[in-house]
């Protein structure tokens, strides 16, 4: 799982096929309905509910048969949604909407992690109290937009002087970046994973929230699909949707047997620590929680101010109809 990289304006909108190989096929005991989901990043904690919904049966149960693929990159889940070649992917509130600014037809169907995850983190025992102290500092980030926005936004909130904030691109090496004092700051990085893998090499960090200084509380992942696979198979994603949910509702009642299935599908290029990952479920639970609405359930309302955000930040070139990004089944 990490940040929001940039559009490509090239993606290809050749929305072939639909939610499986045949549109017709109807879900049964005997064929299942074939549907792929794409992940944002390698299977980590925050992925736990969908292993778990294919190992205990769920999707079966629902007539799917479900593929997980992994990414080549953070862009991939968007771009081969919009391609058709993907049914569902893993992605970001803010990047279906630059999506939708240039006119590529996805939405999201669903708020996977309802807050961010994303911060800045600086050493605990330094003289950084809060955002505006960054002014005259230099923060190591990976360099792209919603990064530049939410330091901006935060330091200006903080009565902070953006302008006078030395940033520096340092891709994703941010926490060797943080640990050896190369930067007085990073942001970027994710309170469920950077944060904990710092505090276990021994290294204390303070962290400031975006929603605590001006940035609008976004769905750091949500579900996303092609307009044509909601025209055309919403009664899928719907089975989709109930299996994921039953897979999360498992996971929140069985959180070490959650983990457990989880890390039987980790990826041997990258291979998942236990016990930061246990840690991370137990961050991540609470933020996935819709409370008194369903699981998955989006708000217009936050769709409409990220979108604000977003387009006073320069980030939407366009305003977009925040109502037409999203839909709840």
């Amino acid at each position: 799982m990490k940040n929001i990289v940039s559009i490509v304006l090239s993606i290809t909108l050749l929305l072939i096929g639909g939610c499986g190989s045949d549109n017709n096929t109807q879900s049964s005991e005997k064929k299942l309905q074939k549907v792929s989901i794409m992940l944002d990043w390698y299977p980590n904690a925050v992925h736990s509910s969908i292993y778990v919904a294919l190992d205990k049966g769920f999707f079966e149960k629902h007539g799917l048969d479900v593929e997980i693929k992994m990414p080549a990159d953070t862009n991939d889940p968007l771009k081969l949604v919009a391609a058709g070649k993907v049914d569902i992917g893993l992605s970001y509130q803010p990047q279906v909407l630059i999506a939708r600014g240039e006119n590529i037809p996805v939405k999201s169907i669903g708020a996977f992690v309802r807050e961010p995850l994303n911060t800045i983190m600086v050493a605990a025992d330094g003289k950084i109290k809060s955002p505006k102290d960054l002014t005259g500092k230099t923060i190591g980030y990976p360099s792209i937009p919603l990064n530049d926005a939410m330091i901006n936004t935060m330091v200006k909130t903080d009565n902070g002087d953006p302008t006078k904030v030395k940033l520096v691109d340092v891709g994703w090496n941010l926490i060797p970046t943080l640990a050896t004092k190369k930067t007085d700051a990073i942001a970027g990085g994710f309170i469920n994973h950077e944060l904990l893998l710092l505090e276990k090499e021994g290294h204390a960090v303070k962290i400031f929230k975006p929603t605590e200084y001006g940035v609008p509380n976004y769905y750091e992942l949500v579900l996303v699909t092609s307009e044509k696979s909601i025209d055309q198979n919403s009664e899928t994603l719907k089975s989709f949707i109930k299996a994921l949910t039953e897979g999360q509702e498992y996971v929140v009642k069985n959180p070490k047997e959650g983990l457990s299935v989880l890390l039987v599908h980790e990826n041997k290029t990258s291979p998942l620590d236990k016990g930061i990952e246990k840690k991370s479920l137990e961050i991540l639970l609470p933020l996935m929680d819709a409370k008194d609405k369903p699981f998955l359930y989006q708000d217009e309302n936050s769709w409409e101010r990220v979108g604000a955000w977003l387009l006073e930040h320069g980030i939407l070139k366009v305003k977009v109809d925040s109502k037409n990004a999203f839909v709840n089944f």
